[in-house]
């Protein structure tokens, strides 16, 4: 592993923090959308970008990617033996 880092001058350890952020990312972006879900409460995103529209576009998608994390893990839990669907 150490002969590893040393051939990629250090990138090894940095791609692990980043998927590490990433995972995090999601799994917040799923609770923003479960949020949403439960309790109808929804993010302003005209209040992150403001004017910026392009902004605004980003902040829908990554959003966007917690419903759709959502929509999967819901999927595949009705889908296992595990759980069982009560309404």
């Amino acid at each position: 592993m150490v002969l590893l880092n040393l051939l990629t001058l250090g990138l090894w350890s940095k791609l692990g923090r980043l998927t590490h952020y990433a995972f995090d990312a999601v799994l917040f972006s799923a609770f923003l959308a479960g949020m949403k879900r439960s309790t109808g409460l929804t993010f302003k995103t005209d209040k992150v970008g403001g004017d910026n529209k392009e902004v605004t576009k980003w902040v829908e998608k990554y959003l966007g990617l917690g419903e759709w994390v959502l929509d999967q893990g819901a999927a595949v839990a009705s889908t296992s033996g595990w759980f069982e669907r009560t309404r």
